[in-house]
Formats: C-alpha cells, structure tokens, sequence
C-alpha cells in the first residue's frame, strides 16, 4: 500500500503530466494557461510591491479606520482599489482581529468595504474592452520595473508594483488571444437550461476561484470568454456570483485554520455575507439582468456585455451591503454567541502533582499574525503576558504558596508545612512542562517574521526576546532557590536560618503580588510610574536591610557562614526573579513601538490575571 505522501507526489506528477500534454494538443490552450500564470503572478507582485512601499502605513491605517462603521467600509473599499485583492484585505483584517487590534463590528465593516472595491477590478477590465491591446502599455512598465529592481529598498518596490501591473497586462491580452483562438467553443453548449443551467455556472465560478484563489482571474476569464462571445451574458452573470462565493470559500478556509477565534468569527462573516448575497442574486437574477441592461441602455451602452457584467457584479454586491449595513452589530452578538472564547482558567498551573498534564504551548502565536509588523508584535505581546502569568505561578509554587496571590500575606501560613511535607512540586518540572514549550513557540514565532521593520519596531521585537529569556532565567532560578526553602524551612521555629528564610519568602510573595496588582492596574500614567518607582524602592530597600540582618546574624552567633552563604545565593536568585518578571510587566518601558502596542491593545496590561 503506498504512503500518503508517496500517493500525494504520485498525483501531483501525473496533473504536471497531463497538464503538459494539454499543452501539446492545444495551442490554444497553452496561450490562455500562460496569460492566466502571468495575470496571477503580476497581482502577486503588485500586492507584494504595494505592501513593501507601504511598510506598516497600511496595517496602521487599518486600525485608525474602524473608529466608525462607515469608515471601515471606506477603508475596506480603498485598500482593495489598489491592491486589486479583497483576499488580502480579509486577511490582513483577520490577522488584526485574531491579536484584537480591531473590533469585530469595525471589521465586518472593513469586510463589506472590500467587496465593494472587488468591483473596481471588473470596471477597469471592462472598460479596457477586448480590442484594445495593453501590451504597448505593459512594455515600458517592465523595463522600468527591471531597472528600478537595481536600486535601494524602496525602488525594488516601486518596481516591483511596476513590474506587476506590467504582467498584468501581457497576462489579459494572451487571455483574449487564448480564447479567441478556441474559435466555436461554445461553453453555452454544454449548459442546462433555465435554473439548473444558472446553478452549474455558478458553481463554475466557485471553482475557479476556489482553484485560482482570486475572484479577478475568475473575472477576467469570464470577461475574456464573454467578449470573444464563448459565453452568454446570462452564463456569465451566474459565473460572477459563483466568484464572490469562491471567494468566501477561500477566505473563510484560510481565515479558519491559521486565525485565534476572533478572526474565525470573521471568516465565518465573510462566507455568510457573500453566500447570503449570493443566493440573494441568484434568486433575483432575472430582474437584476433587466436592470442592469435598462441602465446601459440609458448608458447608451446596451450593446456591451462587458459592462452589463461589471454593472451586474457592483449591483449585487452593494446589494448586500445594503442588507447586512442595518445588521452588523446583530450579526457580530450571533458570531460571538456561535464562536464563543474559550474561557482562560484562572489558574493556569494545577497543583496535583499525580495529574498527567500535557506540555503548554502558547496561545496567542498564529501563523496568520505574520502577516504584519503590527499583528505580529501584538501577538508577542500577548503571548508574553500568557508567559508572565505561567512565570508567576511557577514562582509561587516554588515558594509553597498559592498561585494566584490573592488572599493577605502572612509571614507563615497554616499549611506551610503540609505543603512542604507533601513536596509540591517541583519547579524545574514545572519549568520543562508550562515554560520551555511556549518560550520555543515564541522563538520560533519570532524568528518567522519576514516583514521589514522600522528602528523602532526592531527594538521592540529585540526587547522581547530579551524579557523572554530574562523570564526564562527568572523561572530556572525559582527551581535553584526551591531548594533551600525547602530545606531550611522544615527546621524548628526557633531555627535563626528558617526564620530569615520566611522572611525571604514573604517578601518574595508581596513583591509577586505587587507586581501583580500594578500590571493590571487601571492607573493614569503619571500615578502608575509613581507606584513603579516605589515598588523598585522598596526591593532595593529591602535587598540592603537584608544583607545588614545576615552580617548582623553571623555576629551574634545566630547564623554561621555557611548558611549566610547560602542565603545570599537565594536573595541573588530572589532579585534575578523579580527583575525577569519586572522585565515583562514594563515590556516596552521608553520603547515607542511598545507603548504603540499598548495604546492599540487598549492599554492592555503584559502579565493579565
């Protein structure tokens, strides 16, 4: 029996090859194939060229745009006029929504907007017309792109916007010459009459931009074929309704797989928008069909197709709109009561010790958040408040304590020693369990971004990775002070070492919950900062008062050296655990792009509880 894998490459070969030989029978065919590669390749290019020349202007003005409804479909309507692409639209807006930059009433917004400015794409096509040739125009377009290709950054994206636009055009016209080569084609032939025969379109259309992953070059085709009069007009409108469902198809797919729950709740939107117009237009094709030929009478274009087809796709979808506008808080309430969050346990780290427990990966880190600096960064973010939270927990299990740190403080609790006679557990387990496999996720993450960044993001993404591994070491070293608390604190109540050795741990504790309280607290800036400052006076006050009570202890006889030792090891390990957590909690502190991040997430606190 052969392998998955094996099986796959088999097929995979044998459409190359039967690919192949259609090229050889048809000439025709080969022609139309290679304007299709080089319509697709050119929009990749101009997407690619258009992202680069914008750097992270477009994501920022994404997350300015949905302060209103009306804004975000303007926003949705322009960013899919010039990159031609309401698939990267979708996905830029659910790569924003999954980090919650956005909310999910502005995206649905962003989303109709994009499939009004899809609409664009069909008009300038139609307009072009069939006759006229845009390889006069694509020529000088590809020597500039290739020359300027040569120069700075910002040249290879000018050029590479250029170079796009370029294949673009040699792409549409080997499409009309692909098809008018095929000469009596026909595909009227091969379709069913009345219903029927519009449903098979329409499921044609889906297809091919299910295949093709682009509802232009479903368009295009379908302009091509309906110009060199392979197609009916009537096939074609069900042909254009078929491509808004493909590409809800698509999105939906893509958006579902790599996206947190908030940009599934999005996709989801997508496919019940387009879907719903869908059928909508389909139900009401004929009267939209009349109407729209009535206008390009009064046009006095009633002989075009072309622009029946392009009149015919723009109507429909603002049709749409027009029906979910009046819906979108209802259907964003539905979205989030179908797709509910998953409810974050308010301790993250069980404390049965027998419980066989699965390693914890991040939670924040999807693939799709690479796509931009923004998303990206508010991705890292989060997931280094997910860390800080597990560091925190980690700690206080290392110091036989609770983990939320929420109850008053005292310098012994009652089941101090029941803890220490039942061990706990160990924190370097702990470690391995709840903070390697994210902190190798983040890694991984960070080390995938292939966006360019400015300085100021760059600094951002390098203090990260910092505040990470300084957490990372805060928690290895909550395993080497375990230790000795261990140890020292099962010694009788009036042992000197098991005294200094609670008075470490209460105020490791009340640091921890300092630090706590003040990450998630509400405080203006200026008051906060004042508490921050104290917080560090107070370590240091403490770090000072405790080395004079070991000096002070070995001269009184109390403690010998050994333990004094000892004890100033575990106060270093104390400091080096509170500044890594410190670290995260001020991740950012006098880093602009941080403070960015902060400022879009709502001023959302690093370690949350």
């Amino acid at each position: 029996m052969l392998s998955p894998v094996y099986s796959k490459h088999s097929l995979i070969v044998l459409a190359f090859a039967a690919l192949a030989w259609s090229f050889w029978y048809s000439a025709g065919w080969l022609v139309l194939c290679a304007g299709l590669a080089l319509f697709l390749f050119g929009m990749q290019s101009l997407e690619q060229g258009l992202k680069s020349l914008a750097g992270g202007k477009l994501e920022q003005w994404l997350s300015k745009s949905t302060a209103t409804p009306f804004k975000g479909l303007l926003f949705g309507t322009a960013a899919t006029f010039v990159l031609q692409s309401s698939t990267l639209v979708s996905l830029l807006t659910i790569a924003f929504l999954s980090t919650g930059l956005i909310s999910l009433a502005g995206s649905i917004a962003v989303l109709f907007g994009a499939n009004l400015g899809a609409t664009s794409g069909i008009w300038l096509l139609a307009l072009a017309g069939q006759n006229i040739s845009m390889a006069k125009l694509a020529m000088p377009l590809l020597v500039f792109g290739v020359l300027l290709g040569f120069s700075g950054d910002k040249g290879k994206a000018i050029g590479r916007f250029l170079l796009g636009i370029s294949l673009i055009f040699f792409g549409i016209d080997q499409i009309k010459e692909g098809f008018s080569s095929f000469g009596d084609l026909r595909l009227d032939r091969y379709s069913a009459q009345g219903m029927q025969g519009a449903l098979l379109f329409v499921g044609v259309g889906t297809l091919i931009t299910v295949v093709l992953q682009s509802s232009h070059a479903t368009l295009m085709l379908t302009l091509a074929a309906l110009a060199s009069q392979q197609l009916e007009l009537s096939q074609a409108l069900s042909i254009a309704i078929g491509s808004n469902v493909g590409s809800a198809v698509s999105t939906g797919v893509m958006g579902m797989i790599g996206s947190a729950r908030s940009g599934q709740r999005l996709a989801v939107a997508h496919v019940v928008f387009n879907c719903t117009t869908a059928v909508l237009a389909f139900f009401l094709l004929s009267p939209m069909a009349w109407v729209v030929m009535q206008g390009a009478g009064l046009m006095g274009m009633g002989g075009n197709k072309l622009i029946q087809l392009a009149m015919f796709h723009t109507l429909f979808n603002v049709m749409g709109v027009g029906v979910f506008w009046p819906l979108q808080q209802q259907l964003a309430k539905a979205l989030e009561r179908w797709l509910p969050d998953a409810q974050e346990p308010s301790v993250l780290i069980a404390a049965d010790a027998t419980q066989v427990v699965q390693t914890t990966r991040a939670r924040y880190l999807r693939p799709a958040s690479l796509q931009t600096v923004e998303s990206a960064c508010s991705a890292v973010s989060k997931e280094l408040q997910h860390m800080g939270r597990l560091g925190l927990e980690v700690v206080a299990y290392a110091l036989y304590a609770p983990p939320l740190l929420r109850t008053a403080l005292e310098r012994e609790d009652p089941d101090l020693r029941s803890r220490l006679q039942q061990q706990a557990i160990n924190a370097d387990v702990l470690y391995k369990t709840h903070i390697k496999g994210v902190y190798a996720d983040l890694l991984e993450f960070m080390g995938s971004m292939v966006q360019p960044m400015d300085s100021a993001q760059q600094e951002f993404w390098q203090h990260s990775q910092v505040a990470a591994f300084q957490l990372v070491e805060a928690v290895k070293d909550a395993h080497r002070l375990q230790r000795n608390m261990y140890k020292y604190l099962q010694e009788p109540d009036d042992c000197a070492a098991r005294s200094s050795y609670l008075e470490l741990r209460l105020y490791m504790l009340q640091t921890l919950k300092d630090i706590r309280v003040l990450s998630v607290s509400e405080l203006p800036e200026s008051q906060w900062v004042q508490e921050l400052q104290a917080l560090d006076a107070s370590v240091a006050a403490f770090d000072a008062q405790f080395r004079k009570h070991l000096f002070a202890s070995i001269r009184g006889g109390l403690l010998d050296g050994l333990t004094v030792s000892s004890l100033m090891n575990d106060l270093g390990f104390a400091q080096t655990i509170i500044h890594g957590l410190r670290q995260v909690l001020l991740l950012g502190e006098g880093h602009e792009a941080a403070r960015q991040q902060q400022l879009l997430m709502g001023d959302a606190p690093l370690i949350q509880a």
